[in-house]
């Protein structure tokens, strides 16, 4: 299937892995990739030395297959971050959060795809107007840090507004979703939960187990973790942190802090700055601060240490749907073959009538 995604980075398929923390890794994006679909590293939770380890991992097991690297755009080191991308010829850089112009010019004199993940269409008009090569455009069903609006209401507003291509996210798994994504002007969807659960992914078989059993009305939105908005599954300690008092908050703040500076290497100046960051235009006070600093660590006890008792689980809400766990190129396979069917019988329908 040939869009305008697919002729932009050069896959097969107009899929793309999200670049999910702790769950985007060597393994699992070079399954992406190899199966034709755009696979994309989570570069948030890695040093500058293992993001270029995890890059050349992934180089040497898909043979040229194109694929990207997720950065955050308000890292203290994002800079260092993208002088590796470029030194190390990654082909498609994505951010969580909108880049700066500079950001944006530095990777695209260099030859880098530059597609940031926004949730709001006056975030997609403005990294366009700067040069971004094309946008993700995430609805309030999608997992992680997430707006109010539902996809289909945002995605049409975005692809509207915009010149470059649009590739839709939250709520998609299947064919008939991709068709969809399609039909309102996407040229493709991006997915992280049902890449998260496939058989490549190498997180826990436990956390697995969670996903898989939980409803769509397991899938909750909370500011309790950091500030913002984030969706995830409900948990005992995502409803512990929702009845935790300011005090309470702030000791469990600068404990995961504590954790996750230990974890990074970051002295408490580097994470504080992290912090101050973050804080920058938002209402948070100083344990949301720290929280969302140390986020990484809360993510890590589930997606690596599979502690679904203490660690926080993003999905989106159509992990309540999802209930197996197939390959990457399995899923690629059967999600492409359902858009053709499901296009198929469109176009017989159209026919017909």
């Amino acid at each position: 299937m040939r869009t305008a995604l697919t002729d932009l980075v050069g896959v097969r398929h107009p899929l793309v892995q999200t670049g999910m923390g702790w769950v985007a890794g060597p393994r699992l994006v070079s399954a992406v990739a190899n199966a034709g679909a755009l696979g994309v590293l989570g570069s948030a939770t890695m040093t500058p030395d293992a993001l270029r380890a995890a890059i050349r991992k992934v180089r040497s097991r898909t043979a040229g297959q194109p694929f990207g690297v997720n950065l955050r755009a308000d890292a203290g080191d994002a800079r260092e971050r993208v002088d590796i991308l470029i030194e190390e010829g990654v082909r498609v850089a994505s951010f969580a959060l909108a880049p700066s112009r500079e950001l944006i010019a530095r990777l695209k004199d260099a030859g880098v795809l530059v597609v940031p993940s926004v949730g709001a269409r006056r975030h997609a008009e403005k990294v366009a107007a700067w040069g971004a090569d094309a946008v993700v455009v995430q609805g309030g069903e999608g997992g992680g840090h997430t707006g109010e609006v539902a996809t289909t209401v945002l995605l049409p507003q975005v692809v509207d507004a915009v010149g470059i291509p649009v590739v839709a996210a939250g709520g998609f798994r299947d064919g008939r979703g991709l068709v969809a994504a399609l039909a309102l002007g996407a040229a493709g969807v991006a997915m992280g939960t049902r890449f998260l659960l496939t058989a490549d992914s190498t997180v826990p078989e436990a956390v697995k187990a969670a996903y898989l059993a939980a409803t769509v009305r397991d899938v909750v939105v909370t500011t309790k973790v950091d500030g913002l908005p984030h969706r995830m599954l409900r948990t005992p300690f995502v409803a512990g942190l929702e009845r935790s008092g300011r005090l309470g908050g702030l000791a469990r703040a600068l404990r995961h802090a504590a954790s996750f500076r230990a974890l990074s290497g970051m002295g408490w100046p580097a994470l504080v700055r992290d912090g101050l960051a973050m804080r920058r235009g938002r209402e948070l006070t100083w344990s949301q601060v720290l929280l969302a600093a140390s986020t990484p660590v809360l993510l890590k006890a589930a997606m690596v240490d599979g502690r679904t008792d203490l660690g926080v689980m993003a999905a989106g809400q159509v992990a309540g749907a999802i209930d197996d766990l197939p390959t990457c190129a399995e899923l690629v396979g059967r999600v492409m073959a359902e858009a053709e069917e499901v296009l198929a019988a469109l176009g017989g329908h159209g026919a017909a009538g």
